[in-house]
């Protein structure tokens, strides 16, 4: 490789220079920017303690120079409601960009790299004879858009306005501060990058920010309204910008971009130009350096350079994902403020603080134990119990239903009824749960007739027989253990008569298959699936009785809890999303009328199941599909399932058309339950890649849910709750008197093996 050009002269436009030139000591490697060396319009750039150690390793030279001019800082002030809460033990280290950017020239300069300044590039063509072309030329990158037909970028201009400033004040903390205006809430992101300034990043939704007429006003009005604004976090400082000689407004709103593809041919995009985080978690030139360093691992000295680039991509486009993943959840919080204003201060600051999901309550712990201490201390208390506890085994109460912890086995399907009969497989499968230590176990999908299974094997609840199966099931449940047990009921609709699930899931049966009822006609596997019937309203009357037969039925085989299954694209679902319900009848178009015949039976099933008993809805919060359910329409289907007497929801989300994209990660559908809880006011249950205790202890001290139900982590360990009470040192976690030996032998190995593994 003989020549590298990078276009663009911020961090990671000559940090890729820096290390190209370090690898290719013979090559010529030459910057380009637009802008003069000076030029930059931001002020402080944060890094974490850890981000440093791999700039460490990349460049020593660098490196030192970088942590010379470091300012750094362990505590987060929050100040909201009138009060401020300090934690501490967060490691971060912010520098002026100004001063970032002048180490790296220093740097470049210093290895031979050749940089030009105001040299606008108006097509990379001109770089023909270049054997790398690197693309660093920012979130609104001109190379990206001459190739958006390659690169395939996903841009997505998000809900707030905010406006970067400076300050001479100092704050000694990275500080978040939250004021209430007539029109709505604004916020700051203070932090302190060297010993004479610092950074004030004030945010605000776009129509807050209309509404004051800041559309309207220039930069000096702007500072003047944010000075006022936080004039008692600023001591008498005045703010600063460093864009005055722009023209438009100052405020911007932040631009999400994620690309399909990062390279092409000789061309590589890297930094902002391929992917951003929001400024919330301080990543966007940590991740631009690191994929510096990627690139020129891969790339520098590989004899095969496309195939070098595709390596590169791979890696550290998974990486982008999982920041951007916890970006866009910090970054929601932020835009979504208001949903949290009637937490009391300390959980509001817990739910800022893991905010992104990547921080749980584990690692908050490490950071600053007493924060901790104290938010258990006060969940406790709010639920009534003495002493403080992990958050996942404190009770919760739904009408006259108390569970002795959060933790729920998710509705698993078998397959292995007999005509609807659950059998000794189910007696197992469900008592092995609720004797593991689960406050809550829910049954499969307990389908209301014959022919509203999703397979042959599917549990059902339409005869007496089928009852008393479940009686002995419940009643083993409450003999057994202090455990609640829940009966899922549902009906297929037109996911029905297919195949068990480990065979070909989705498919029609090879032979037996029956009619199947939905909203519209529409064949879940266009060309496969036989097309459903729609349904009449002699179907629908048939249907709603069935539902409230199997209901009269669970209340008298003992049931604690009863769950409507509205989810997954099963009969109810599909009334509800516009994907599935076609219909031109009072039964389709607004979502007022897709609602209408569920929320039929769920008035009906209300009516006939016990009033002191609760009654729980699992929902799809989206369709992961175009033209699916919008969140107004979730809200809306929330409000009016609270008013007509659901005590719970159960969120889940997509398998409503087999063409769904979902993004996966982590919790990924507790975003979902957030919303509903925290907007309409309504206990929720959160499902979907919750495994680690963690998870549970995070989400539930933050409030993003009230229960979470967790299914496969329940099926590789029925006994996962007990261990999980071990883990974490919670002796009051009841278990099954056989098995107390194993108990204190658990307790006693993992005693020992903290004492070898010694301080964190």
């Amino acid at each position: 490789m003989k020549r590298v050009v990078c276009i663009g002269g911020g961090p990671a436009g000559l940090y890729s220079a820096i290390l190209f030139s370090k690898a290719l000591p013979r090559a010529r490697v030459e910057v380009y920017e637009r802008n003069r060396p000076d030029d930059t319009f931001g002020w402080g750039v944060v890094f974490s303690d850890r981000t440093m150690e791999g700039f460490r390793a990349a460049d020593g030279p660098s490196h030192r120079a970088i942590t010379a001019g470091f300012h750094h800082w362990d505590d987060i002030d929050v100040h909201y409601g009138g009060t401020t809460i300090t934690t501490s033990g967060h490691g971060f280290c912010g520098i002026s960009r100004k001063r970032l950017l002048n180490i790296l020239q220093e740097r470049a300069a210093e290895l031979g790299v050749q940089l030009g300044f105001e040299h606008e590039v108006e097509d990379d063509a001109q770089f023909a004879d270049a054997d790398l072309v690197i693309a660093a030329d920012g979130v609104n990158s001109r190379t990206r858009a001459r190739h958006a037909a390659v690169f395939g970028p996903d841009l997505d201009a998000r809900q707030c306005r905010f406006i970067w400033l400076g300050t001479t004040k100092s704050f000694p903390a990275f500080t978040f501060a939250f004021e209430k205006t007539e029109h709505g809430w604004f916020q700051i992101h203070a932090y302190q990058f060297s010993a004479e300034l610092s950074t004030v990043i004030v945010e605000t939704r776009e129509e807050t920010w209309k509404a004051h007429g800041l559309d309207a006003f220039d930069h000096h009005q702007s500072i003047a309204f944010c000075e006022k604004l936080f004039a008692k976090y600023l001591g008498g400082h005045s703010l600063m910008s460093n864009a005055l000689h722009l023209r438009g407004s100052a405020w911007l709103n932040f631009q999400r971009v994620l690309c399909r593809r990062w390279h092409h041919g000789r061309l590589v995009l890297i930094g902002d130009a391929a992917h951003t985080a929001h400024f919330s978690i301080g990543s966007g030139t940590k991740l631009a350096m690191e994929d510096a360093i990627e690139l020129t691992a891969r790339v520098a000295t590989a004899t095969d350079v496309p195939a070098g680039l595709a390596r590169y991509q791979d890696e550290r486009s998974l990486e982008a994902l999982k920041l951007q993943s916890a970006a866009r959840n910090r970054m929601r919080w932020f835009e979504e403020v208001s949903r949290y204003t009637e937490f009391e201060p300390w959980q509001f600051t817990y739910s800022l603080l893991t905010g992104s999901q990547r921080i749980g309550h584990d690692n908050l712990r490490l950071r600053d134990a007493g924060f901790v201490h104290e938010v258990e201390e006060k969940l406790a208390h709010r639920a009534g119990v003495a002493a403080p506890r992990p958050p996942m085994f404190l009770p919760f109460q739904l009408r006259g239903m108390t569970l002795a912890n959060r933790v729920v086995v998710s509705p698993m399907a078998q397959y292995l009824a007999k005509e609807g009969m659950p059998g000794d497989w189910h007696l197992v499968h469900l008592g092995a749960r609720a004797t593991g230590g689960a406050g809550l176990v829910v049954t499969e999908m307990t389908c209301v007739s014959p022919a509203a299974r999703i397979s042959p094997g599917c549990t059902g609840l339409w005869n007496a027989a089928q009852c008393d199966a479940w009686r002995r099931i419940v009643d083993f449940v409450h003999a057994a253990s202090p455990a609640k047990i829940c009966l899922q009921l549902g009906h297929s609709g037109r996911k029905g008569s297919t195949q068990l699930g480990w065979e070909e899931a989705d498919h029609p049966l090879q032979s037996g298959n029956w009619e199947t009822l939905a909203p519209s006609p529409l064949a879940y596997l266009e060309g496969i699936s036989a097309p459903p019937r729609a349904m009449s309203r002699a179907d629908m009357d048939e249907v709603l009785a069935e539902f409230v037969r199997a209901t009269r039925f669970g209340a008298e085989a003992g049931f604690d809890m009863l769950e409507l299954h509205m989810a997954h694209g099963y009969l109810l679902a599909s009334f509800l999303s516009p994907l599935t319900n076609r219909r031109a009848d009072e039964y389709g178009g607004s979502i007022a009328n897709r609602l209408r015949y569920p929320l039929e039976v769920l008035v009906a099933v209300r009516a006939a199941w016990p009033p002191e008993r609760p009654l729980s809805v699992r929902l799809s919060a989206s369709d992961w599909a175009e033209g699916g359910l919008e969140e107004r329409e979730l809200l809306e289907i929330a409000r009016v399932m609270k008013a007509a007497g659901a005590d719970i929801l159960d969120l889940s989300s997509g398998q409503t058309v087999p063409w769904q994209q979902p993004v996966y990660g982590r919790m990924y559908q507790t975003p979902f339950s957030d919303l509903v809880r925290n907007v309409v006011g309504i206990p929720t249950i959160t499902v979907g890649n919750i495994y680690e205790p963690d998870h549970v202890n995070s989400i539930v001290a933050a409030g993003r849910a009230d229960l979470c139900a967790l299914a496969r982590p329940h099926l590789a360990d029925p006994s996962w709750t007990l261990h999980a009470a071990a883990a974490q040192g919670y002796r009051e976690q009841w278990w099954p008197l056989p098995y107390e030996t194993a108990r204190l032998q658990l307790e006693r190995n993992l005693e020992r093996a903290a004492q070898m593994a010694g301080p964190v």
